[in-house]
């Protein structure tokens, strides 16, 4: 296999051309590559890959290095490293991605979960299991591949929980990763905007989401794989980012049991304008901003008054 980055490794005497292509080698090599066309997890990305498509665990091609990779090896991972090489997103190229207990298939046309947003969904445990409600019920609003929904149907106390997409996209291969999950009496999935698709009288313990929150002009800020591959509606919410988030927080109080809880995940220069959006409703209270994984504030809690 011959392509970019093969001379640089021969220079520094990693390999020479006529050794075979062994895993270690590939890894290498491939990692070299991605990182010359500007991805810095070169070599993480490069081992997800060749796990993918080796068939095993990617740590357990630290037991292996030193194998050759067969010809079908070698002919199944070259387009998939051309793939991440053009910045396709790594996920979408796999078809998998975990996020918290779950193993969610995610394709193109639908947002992929981020790390974050498991931070979301502990919040809403952590209060439901102290909230002490009989038979509580969640709504999730933007069910995308069905990060949420399906991690608190799993995991938490609920009896139901009902999740809304605009996407038929999204709502298809939520229903796949909801069967999967053998989730399909515990979620009901439907189709159209914000609270659109609700029961007259419908009302709920939690409102929980993860909106389009990106303002058109940080476009141009987002790294390839997001604002090139990744759906523009699931993403981006007018010139402030909030033209979501304002009719959300405007409508959800009518859905939600009194002293039920609203559950945001917003940009993180948003959390502190979303509070104020919220006090000004009327209709919330015990407002507070709860900070992600890396200590920067991302998510506004508040209960309904």
């Amino acid at each position: 296999m011959s392509g970019p980055g093969a001379r640089s490794h021969q220079a520094a005497g990693a390999v020479s051309a006529d050794e075979p292509w062994t895993i270690l080698r590939m890894i290498l090599w491939s990692a070299d590559y991605l990182q010359g066309k500007g991805i810095d997890s070169g070599r993480l990305d490069a081992e997800h890959l060749l796990a993918h498509v080796v068939g095993v665990n990617r740590l357990q091609l630290y037991l292996d290095f030193e194998r050759p990779l067969g010809r079908e090896e070698l002919d199944g991972f070259r387009p998939l490293l051309k793939r991440r090489a053009a910045r396709e997103p790594l996920q979408y190229i796999i078809g998998r991605h975990p996020f918290r207990e779950l193993d969610l298939v995610v394709e193109p046309g639908v947002l992929i979960p981020r790390p974050e947003t498991e931070v979301l969904v502990g919040q809403v445990l952590e209060w439901i299991e102290r909230a002490g409600r009989e038979a509580p019920t969640a709504l999730d609003v933007g069910a995308g591949s069905g990060a949420i929904c399906l991690s608190l149907a799993s995991e938490g106390y609920f009896t139901h929980i009902t999740a809304t997409d605009i996407s038929e996209d999204a709502l298809r291969l939520a229903r796949r990763n909801r069967d999967a999950a053998g989730l399909i009496e515990k979620v009901d999935l439907r189709l159209g905007s914000l609270f659109e698709p609700l029961d007259d009288g419908a009302s709920f313990d939690v409102i929980v989401s993860n909106p389009p929150y990106v303002a058109e002009v940080d476009a141009a800020s987002l790294e390839p794989e997001v604002r090139d591959w990744e759906p523009r509606a699931a993403l981006f919410a007018g010139q402030d980012g909030l033209d979501v988030i304002r009719p959300l927080i405007g409508e959800a109080r009518g859905y939600l049991k009194d002293g039920g809880l609203l559950a945001l995940e917003v940009g993180a220069d948003q959390p502190r304008r979303v509070a104020e959006l919220m006090r000004e409703s009327g209709g919330y209270e015990e407002i507070r901003i709860v900070r992600d994984y890396s200590g920067r504030e991302r998510f506004v809690l508040a209960h309904a008054g």
